[in-house]
């Protein structure tokens, strides 16, 4: 329930991040689109309040991610091991029969694989 609730807000946090990442200009004016010189709203009062807003979302992002990973790894955790198979080994595996070793090449062929056309003669 804690696990579903940290992801929802984690991603309300991410997508807020990214709007206001979007919203900044790249030259660092921030919503420039006029208004008086001072105050919240000014040039450079945009820029300092969307700036420290990025700061803290990250931070938030930062640490919901931290709590998420950490209670991910104690809910997903065995309660239990399984010591079912402990003590039981394979059996020495069986290795294939050797061919068997002929003075003929056409059964040696034969025995390997090698096809012996129908009239008797070797496939050249």
């Amino acid at each position: 329930m804690l696990f579903t609730f940290l992801l929802v807000v984690h991603i309300i946090v991410a997508t807020a991040l990214v709007a206001i990442i979007l919203v900044q200009r790249s030259e660092g004016g921030g919503l420039t689109s006029g208004g008086s010189p001072g105050g919240l709203m000014s040039a450079r009062g945009a820029a300092d309040f969307l700036t420290r807003t990025t700061a803290i979302l990250a931070g938030i992002f930062v640490l919901l991610s931290i709590a998420l990973a950490a209670l991910a790894s104690v809910e997903r955790a065995p309660s239990t091991i399984d010591t079912s198979l402990v003590g039981k080994t394979a059996g020495p595996a069986s290795a294939p029969a050797p061919a068997p070793v002929s003075d003929d090449p056409l059964a040696a062929a034969a025995a390997q694989g090698g096809g012996v056309a129908s009239n008797g003669a070797t496939p050249q």
